[in-house]
């Protein structure tokens, strides 16, 4: 655990964010990161549930991106298989509409040992050459410490996944 927020911490001090930390206090804070993918929306969401093949591994609790999954259906689990047994519950899927939104609700990483809850709402437009795609994630309720001081690392994790997801789907094979 101690492993995975450094590496959280790490990453948000290494990757520039524009100012997506939206809000931040004790309590609570609200990021939002976008990415343009060169796909159609239909395929961008394809990319995004294919989340094993673009997730960073750093930003997993065993550190093996092929032991997540996101089930994308509403009561669906963007989970984790642990090594050895176990796992863990990341996110839960709330809503979904193919194509166009999904709203997941649960604590990312260091947050979920923390009183906190979250809803992170997953979008895609249509745009000029493709789509974009932005997640908006605000936690709130009790984080040792104070969530505004895990605000700015949340966002730079974001960050980097969306980094990662953009080129993964520009180079994934169309179905």
């Amino acid at each position: 655990m101690r492993t995975m927020l450094l590496a959280v911490l790490t990453l948000g001090a290494a990757v520039p964010a524009p100012a997506a930390v939206l809000t931040a206090d004790d309590h609570g804070f609200e990021v939002e990161q976008s990415v343009a993918l060169v796909v159609p929306p239909a395929q961008a969401f394809a990319a995004f549930a294919s989340l094993p093949a673009w997730w960073d591994p750093r930003h997993s609790y065993g550190g093996k991106a092929e032991n997540l999954s996101l089930d994308l259906r509403p009561g669906g689990c963007f989970c984790e298989r642990l090594p050895g047994g176990g796992g863990v519950e990341h996110l839960r899927v709330t809503a979904w509409k193919p194509g166009d939104e999904a709203v997941l609700t649960g604590a990312l990483g260091p947050l979920l040992k923390e009183a906190v809850s979250g809803v992170m709402d997953v979008r895609v437009e249509e745009i000029a050459g493709g789509s974009r795609l932005t997640i908006n994630y605000r936690a709130a309720g009790f984080a040792r410490g104070g969530a505004d001081k895990l605000a700015p690392a949340v966002d730079g994790m974001l960050a980097g996944q969306l980094k990662r997801l953009r080129a993964y789907a520009a180079n994934r094979p169309r179905s």
